[in-house]
C-alpha cells in the first residue's frame, strides 16, 4: 500500500489544487489534505518559507509530498501522478501530449482569475471593478471561445470520447473542472458558448459519472464554488457577448 500522498492547499477553496484532488479522488488514491488538517496551515506557511525542503521549494500552493518529494505547479503534479495513477497513455509522445494540453488549461485558468483581479490579486475585487468589466467582456468573446473552441476540436480529431487517446487521463478530469468553474462565474456566456462545444460538454457529464469521482462530487470534502477560489460568479461581469 502506497504511503498517502501529501496535498497542500489553501482550505475553503477549490482553486488549483481541485485539479490535483480529481485525479487522486478518481484513482482512489490515499491522500491527506494537509491544510485541512489540525496544524496544517502553519506547517504549509513553513514548507513556503523553505524549511525542511531540499532543493527548490514551493513558490505557492498546490503542491505535493511524496515521500522525501516536493513537487509544485499544478500541470508539473498530474504529469508526476499521471502513470502512477493510471491517468495517462504509457508512450512518451502522448504524455508530452497530455502536458501540453494541461499546461494551456492552466493558462485558461490563470485568465479566468484576471477577470476578477486584472491589476492586482493583493487588492479587493471592490477595488479594480471597472477594470475587471473590461477585461471579462474580452475574455467572454475573445478568449473563452478560442480555449474551449480548441479542446472541442481535439475530442472532434482525437474521434474518441477523450482528449488523449481511448482512456480517460487526467486532462480528461481537467476539462471537467474548467468547465465547471466557468460554468459557475459566467452561466449567461457558457449558455451561448455551449451551442459551440457539444462534444466537450459531453466529455464533462461523462466525467462526473465515474464510480469514485461521481461519490467524491457528491460529498462533502467537495468544496463549493465560491467568492474566494479562481472561478467567482459576479453577476455584472457576466456580460453579453
Amino acid at each position: 500500500m502506497h504511503k498517502p500522498y501529501e496535498l497542500w492547499y489553501w482550505p475553503g477553496i477549490q482553486g488549483r489544487g481541485e485539479f490535483v484532488r480529481l485525479a487522486l479522488e478518481d484513482a482512489g488514491a490515499p491522500y491527506v489534505d494537509v491544510a485541512r488538517t489540525p496544524g496544517g496551515m502553519p506547517a504549509m506557511m513553513r514548507m513556503l518559507r523553505g524549511e525542511g525542503v531540499k532543493g527548490p521549494y514551493p513558490f505557492a500552493p498546490p503542491f505535493l509530498k511524496d515521500g522525501p518529494l516536493v513537487i509544485a505547479q499544478t500541470a508539473n503534479i498530474l504529469a508526476y501522478l499521471g502513470p502512477r495513477l493510471n491517468l495517462v497513455p504509457r508512450d512518451e509522445a502522448r504524455r508530452a501530449a497530455a502536458l501540453q494540453i494541461q499546461l494551456t488549461i492552466a493558462d485558461l485558468v490563470a485568465e479566468a482569475h484576471d477577470t476578477h483581479h486584472p491589476i492586482a490579486s493583493s487588492q479587493y475585487y471592490e477595488d479594480q471593478k471597472a477594470a475587471a468589466k473590461k477585461r471579462s467582456a474580452v475574455f467572454l468573446k475573445e478568449r473563452i471561445p478560442k480555449f474551449l473552441g480548441w479542446l472541442e476540436r481535439i475530442l472532434e480529431r482525437n474521434g474518441t470520447h477523450h482528449l488523449l487517446g481511448r482512456s480517460a487521463s487526467y486532462v480528461d478530469l481537467s476539462a471537467f473542472q474548467i468547465l465547471s468553474g466557468l460554468q459557475y462565474a459566467f452561466p449567461r456566456a457558457m449558455a451561448r458558448t455551449g451551442r459551440r462545444i457539444p462534444r466537450l460538454l459531453a466529455l464533462r457529464d461523462r466525467v462526473a459519472k465515474r464510480g469514485k469521482l461521481a461519490a467524491y462530487l457528491a460529498s462533502d470534502r467537495r468544496l463549493p464554488f465560491n467568492e474566494e477560489g479562481i472561478f467567482r460568479h459576479y453577476a455584472e461581469l457576466d456580460v453579453p457577448a
